[in-house]
């Protein structure tokens, strides 16, 4: 039975470049594995031929052979290495990886063929606590960071006395090894050289060959006003060093805003809630409310007023943190009742309580609602 042509059983055109050739062959072998096809008798031969094909048309010295002698380059030694066609043992396990490179090879930063030399630092986080008045106006801190810095003496590589690194033996610089198992190569990191690529033969005695050194540092950072919990400061390059010269990681500041004693925050708004005698809240009047910046601000109490009332003074809120503008500061009003009275301010509120029975609207719908609910029960 002949062979069918190489690009015919790719789905591919003559001319086809090497993208879509390999483009062609991920298709097919997704369609084809045997695993996907289990009800196929024909799928093991038809995966084992598109391989074959993706073989030969993948290498350009084994393509070019077949496009001018076609199946016959690679029987009777015409070109075709000892008499044999394609490799069948482990064709797949080569072609396919490329595949499964092409997916997967640059994921976690891996390069294909490269190995891992220089990897890049790890990222911190630094948790700040900051009082509401430095969120109010902004600040400029001073925050210590433990973490690993490149090492002085070796420049970051790991070497002693400005020696090179060596290619590592075992995986020849790759940082991974393959072994075959079946259908398919599994690629594992080099246990040599843990996946750098690279050994040191001899190792920088500050650091023990890791290119780091564990060091305490010093960092100023602008807290910008307006910030709230949960907000994330990035400083780029403040992070852990790279391994072996690699890239340094970032540092995340995570701000926290510790309570206020006197006012609660709520986005960019603020709420302060002031106390007010019963002969002010009833009479009317003002009382003087504080603001965040350490002002004053003089508010005129309503007669009449009652516990929950809110007077809003504008602009004196949170600073937006980008943009203009402000919020807003809620004055919440509580009716006090007095304690501790003397007989003499019993006695007027005695005298208050018996001349005033119409003072009180909401105590009488209450109690006219509670009666009503009396009555029904009754009923």
């Amino acid at each position: 039975m002949s062979k069918r042509d190489y690009y015919e059983t790719l789905g591919v055109a003559r001319g086809a470049s090497e993208p879509e050739i390999k483009k062609a062959f991920r298709k097919k072998a997704m369609e084809l594995h045997p695993d996907r096809n289990a009800d196929n008798p024909n799928a093991e031969a038809e995966f084992k031929e598109i391989n074959e094909a993706y073989d030969v048309l993948k290498d350009g010295n084994k393509k070019a052979a077949y496009d001018r002698y076609g199946h016959a380059a690679f029987e009777g030694g015409m070109g075709g290495g000892g008499g044999r066609g394609p490799q069948q043992g482990a064709d797949f396990a080569s072609a396919f990886s490329d595949v499964f490179d092409d997916l997967f090879g640059n994921f976690a930063g891996g390069q294909r063929g490269g190995g891992q030399r220089a990897t890049r630092g790890s990222d911190l986080r630094y948790n700040l606590r900051i009082s509401l008045e430095d969120a109010f106006n902004g600040k400029q801190s001073t925050i210590s960071v433990p973490g690993s810095v490149s090492c002085e003496t070796c420049s970051g590589t790991g070497a002693e006395g400005g020696s090179e690194p060596a290619t590592c033996p075992t995986c020849s610089g790759m940082g991974k090894v393959r072994a075959q198992q079946g259908f398919f190569t599994v690629e594992r990191t080099c246990p040599t050289c843990s996946g750098r690529g690279q050994i040191i033969k001899n190792p920088c005695r500050s650091c023990a060959g890791s290119g780091r050194v564990e060091k305490t540092r010093s960092l100023s950072v602008n807290i910008p006003a307006g910030v709230e919990t949960g907000t994330r400061i990035r400083l780029a390059g403040e992070g852990e060093a790279g391994a072996r010269g690699g890239p340094t990681g970032d540092l995340y500041i995570f701000i926290e805003v510790a309570p206020h004693t006197i006012f609660e925050r709520e986005a960019q708004n603020l709420f302060c809630r002031i106390p007010v005698s019963m002969a002010t809240a009833a009479l009317g009047g003002e009382l003087e409310a504080p603001t965040l910046d350490g002002g004053r601000s003089r508010v005129k109490v309503p007669a009449g007023v009652q516990t929950g009332k809110q007077l809003r003074l504008r602009g004196k809120g949170m600073p937006a943190l980008r943009g203009a503008g402000a919020g807003d500061l809620y004055i919440e009003l509580a009716v006090e009742t007095p304690v501790n009275l003397s007989g003499k301010q019993k006695e007027l509120l005695e005298e208050f309580e018996k001349a005033g029975k119409n003072n009180s609207p909401e105590t009488q719908d209450f109690f006219s609602k509670v009666k009503s609910f009396w009555d029904g029960m009754k009923g």
